[in-house]
This record gives structure tokens, C-alpha cells and sequence, in this order.
């Protein structure tokens, strides 16, 4: 599927070295401000290229919204937006054409559907993560309107944890570090694998502030089960936690309980979810990326007709894909909780009532 969400929609498409990527938002209501400053400033903290921290392609990212949008507000139609692709370097990719690099999706996708886009993974590449962002800006202007915040920051980089996480710090840090403390080594991590032609993985934390109580369907469309398939459907994440995630299993339930007071809980354990269900607190979630698989070692591999291989890579990769997916992981936290907010909407009948009355 290349599509997410149920009452806010998107849908994207594109490759890596096709000649554009997009996306199609539908849902949004009518009359949101669209400020086109502030997706386009979204999309400059994904794209490629600002730093040694990241893979050298260099990608404007100008976004160009085509329908949906009237005198700066939206006309309640799809939105159409478009990333044209600027600087492809195809020919990077001429080596691998019949072979499949281990740890991407070569081998899945070409016995999946008997043929793939080798040029940089094509649709399976994190180039497509772009238009997600630009749905995400979108998404972010609704919340804005009812002071809903959604913030990331890199907690970890190669084993290295941040101790504060601190979001202000990760705004003015290239990348993104919460830890201020930490900064330095997270970063000489990512140059040292860079250098000895390697990667290394990282845990981008995002948190949701000002989330409405009562967010999320009881079942099958429980606010944490979509939160967690938004960001297992990133390029490289291989692990989400919501709240205390893993450490909850060894804890006991006095120490696991979020005590409940007259002005709110007294912790938030549960990571501000509760039976799929938001309860009034900060939304927090880690979510784990492996090491970027391209890396410039020789590799032992086989061909699309089973033989085996050495090869090297070639082409710009970043050391640490975590850095630019924390802003992907933003994006799609603000999506899941847009679409939550308009399915909410007739949940109770007096909301039904007040609003046709």
C-alpha cells in the first residue's frame, strides 16, 4: 500500500531517481491556513546534504503545492504536492544492476515483483520520506490550531544515550542531539564509521504536548497500534517503544502504575496512552534505526540468478540514516495524531448535535 490514514489520507509516490516525488494529502478541512514557509522549512531539516553527518547528495527539496490550496487556504480538496529530483547520480548504481545488496530491500521487492528500480532502491529508497514530511508540515498547521506540538530529537547514536533531552537543544544541534553533553561523541561516532566506510544506528525520541484526552479507537485502530505502524513503515526503523516501551516488562505494576491525581497523573509510564487511548499526557516514543546499509566495505552477496558475489558500493549514503529519519518520525506522529483528532469528532452524539445545531 502506498497510502496511510483514514480520515486524513495521504499518498505518495515517486523514486529515488525518477524525476519527482509527491504526495496527495485528502481530509484536510476546508479554510486551514496553509503557510508554504513553513512546509518548505520542514523539509530543509530532511534533506540531504547540510552536513559531513549526512550523505552528500544535495537535494533543494523545493516543494510545489498543484491543487487544493486557494488564497492560502485550503479549499477542503485534495492536496496535491510535488519534489521535483535534481541531482541523481544513476550511474553510482551501474555496478549492483544484478545483484542484491545485503540489508536493503533488493531481494524482497525483485521476488516480490519480478523486476526493481536499481537506482538507489527506487521506491524502497528513504528519498520518498521527503513527501511525507511535506504531508507531516500540513498535518503539523492543524495541530497548531489547537496548540498541539509535536518535537524530536537523536536520544542515542552508536550505543552513545543521552542522559537530558532537551528539545530546544536538538533544534540547534546538525544533528539533532538532545544531549548537549553527549553532542560531541554522537557525533564522533558518526565520522568515525564514516571514515572507516561503515554506519551506525541511532533512536530518534518524539513526543506529542497539548494532545486532547480520549484520541485513539479502542480496538483496532488504537492510537499506540497506529503510532507504531506509522513509524515501522520508516526506512530502517527495526523497533518503536511508547512510554517506558521495553523496560515496563521488568518492572513490577506498583513501580509501572501511572498514579492518578486531581490534577493528572503523577508519572507517564504509559508514555501518555492508555487501552489505545490518549490520556491527556505528553505522547512519547522512541523508535530504533538500524545502521544505514550502504556502506563502501566489500560485501559478499548473490546475483538475481543465485550465484555468489563480492562487490563494493558505490554513491553518497548517510553514516547515520536515524539523523534525518527523527524528522520523518515528527512528520508522522503529527499525521496519526491529525487523523485521530478528525475521527474523534463524532465519537460522543452532543459533538454530533452541537455541531449540526
Amino acid at each position: 500500500m502506498n497510502s496511510f490514514g483514514q480520515k486524513l489520507k495521504f499518498s505518495t509516490f515517486g523514486e529515488s531517481h525518477g524525476v519527482a516525488i509527491g504526495c496527495l494529502l485528502d481530509g484536510v478541512p476546508a479554510g486551514l491556513g496553509i503557510d508554504e514557509a513553513f512546509i518548505q522549512s520542514e523539509l530543509d531539516r530532511r534533506k540531504p546534504g547540510k552536513s559531513e553527518f549526512e550523505t552528500a547528495r544535495k537535494e533543494d527539496d523545493i516543494v510545489e503545492i498543484l491543487s487544493g490550496v486557494f488564497e492560502g487556504k485550503s479549499t477542503g480538496t485534495p492536496i496535491a504536492m510535488v519534489i521535483y529530483n535534481t541531482n541523481q547520480k544513476s550511474k553510482d548504481y551501474s555496478n549492483i544492476k544484478d545483484i542484491f545488496r545485503p540489508g536493503h530491500a533488493d531481494f524482497t521487492y525483485f521476488y516480490k515483483y519480478g523486476i526493481r528500480d536499481y537506482r538507489g532502491g527506487g521506491r524502497s529508497s528513504a528519498r520518498e520520506t521527503a513527501a511525507r514530511v511535506a504531508a507531516g508540515a500540513v498535518a503539523k498547521l492543524m495541530l497548531k490550531e489547537l496548540n498541539i506540538e509535536v518535537l524530536s530529537g537523536i536520544c542515542e547514536v552508536d550505543g552513545i544515550k543521552s542522559e537530558t533531552f532537551d528539545y530546544e537543544v536538538a533544534k540547534k544541534s546538525i544533528i539533532y542531539a538532545l544531549d548537549a553533553n553527549k553532542e560531541e561523541d554522537q557525533k564522533d561516532a558518526i565520522l568515525k564509521a564514516k571514515n572507516e566506510h561503515d554506519s551506525v544506528g541511532g533512536v530518534a525520541r518524539v513526543v506529542a504536548r497539548g494532545v486532547p484526552k480520549g484520541l485513539g479507537q479502542p480496538l483496532y485502530y488504537k492510537l499506540d497500534g497506529v503510532l507504531a505502524e506509522a513509524m515501522m513503515g520508516i526506512n530502517a526503523v527495526k523497533a518503536v517503544e511508547i512510554g517506558d516501551g521495553i523496560l515496563s516488562a521488568s518492572l513490577h505494576g506498583s513501580q509501572n502504575n501511572d498514579e492518578i491525581r486531581a490534577d493528572g497523573f503523577a508519572s507517564n509510564h504509559a508514555g501518555g496512552i492508555l487501552g489505545g487511548i490518549s490520556n491527556g499526557e505528553e505522547i512519547v516514543m522512541s523508535i530504533y534505526f538500524k545502521p544505514t546499509p550502504s556502506i563502501f566495505k566489500e560485501q559478499h552477496t548473490v546475483t538475481a540468478q543465485n550465484e555468489e558475489v563480492d562487490f563494493s558500493l558505490k554513491g553518497r549514503h548517510d553514516p547515520c540514516v536515524a539523523i534525518r529519519g527523527t524528522v520523518v518520525c515528527e512528520a508522522m506522529m503529527a499525521l496519526v495524531i491529525a487523523d485521530m483528532l478528525l475521527l474523534n469528532m463524532g465519537s460522543k452524539m452532543d459533538s454530533v448535535v452541537k455541531y449540526y445545531k
